[in-house]
């Protein structure tokens, strides 16, 4: 019987993460298209607007609760680095870096979660997962390496896509004890409005570019908006609440291979040798410390 029970939502978590990487995988690509026509903070602002509307209908119809006024400053700074810093700095990347190298780079992710929950949810890390943090940095320089052009040297882009890395891994610590006290599309939404509202310093430049911008890139921004920006943070924020943090970042190592097929069927875009050899070792490096690198804490 007690199996039985927990078939359901064991079954839901893994739905709600295979959406969350499938969709979170094709906003490479179609960042790439969008920023044909617009500029990266431009990309962001219609992104998020185009996710904020959708959500402001939802919680109007629903008559959603506001939040607690003691955890708005909380809500505000997981919006300003989970989604204000995190996808203005992998648009900027973006301009530079393939689609395929960017999620490689995005993969990395897991061992900062790991590194700041150690410190901050009591997730302990063995030396192995110290070693593993180590081994992951080695892949990212190498993918850094990669993209940098025919020359020896680094693509600067990268340097800003590691830091989307590391504050989405930020977004996902502060975000989980918020996850205990709001259901998941409240949390998406406040989140999405507090993280759009300091991108409305590109709102003269989006409104003058959108006439003359493609149809392509703009269908490609508004699909960035509402699937892999508002479905996806929902489902992500569903299954955050469910599992440890930690334990949930691990699958967003399994989105560079996804991100690379969706990228070189919609734009024909593939990561340099290097670059892929530096996410098999950045990968390797995430799995390391997410297998024998967490000590998990007795309860």
């Amino acid at each position: 019987m007690h199996d039985a029970m927990t078939i359901e939502p064991r079954t839901r978590i893994v739905i709600a993460v295979a959406i969350t990487i499938m969709l979170w995988s094709s906003a490479f690509a179609a960042i790439k298209v969008g920023l044909r026509c617009y500029s990266p903070g431009e990309v962001a602002l219609l992104r998020f607007g185009t996710a904020s509307a959708v959500l402001g209908v939802y919680a109007v119809a629903t008559r959603m609760r506001l939040p607690r006024s003691g955890d708005v400053r909380r809500i505000v700074l997981a919006g300003l680095l989970g989604i204000t810093v995190y996808h203005v700095a992998l648009n900027y990347g973006e301009q530079t870096v393939s689609a395929g190298a960017a999620s490689l780079i995005i993969a990395a992710a897991p061992v900062f979660t790991a590194a700041l929950a150690a410190f901050f949810l009591g997730e302990r890390l063995t030396v192995w997962g110290w070693v593993g943090i180590v081994v992951a940095f080695v892949g990212v320089a190498m993918i850094a390496f990669g993209e940098g052009g025919d020359g020896v040297g680094i693509e600067p882009g990268a340097a800003l896509i590691g830091l989307a890395a590391l504050v989405t891994s930020a977004y996902s610590i502060i975000s989980k004890p918020l996850l205990s006290r709001y259901r998941p599309l409240e949390f998406t939404t406040y989140v999405i409005w507090a993280g759009t509202v300091p991108m409305l310093v590109w709102a003269p430049g989006l409104l003058s570019r959108m006439p003359s911008a493609s149809l392509e890139s703009t269908l490609a921004v508004v699909y960035l908006g509402v699937f892999p920006a508002a479905l996806a943070y929902l489902f992500w924020s569903y299954a955050l609440a469910r599992m440890p943090a930690s334990s949930l970042a691990t699958f967003l190592y399994l989105s560079p291979v996804s991100a690379t097929v969706i990228a070189f069927v919609w734009i024909g875009e593939v990561p340099t040798l290097l670059a892929l050899i530096g996410g098999a070792v950045a990968i390797a490096g995430v799995v390391l410390t997410n297998t024998l690198g967490r000590r998990m804490l007795s309860s």
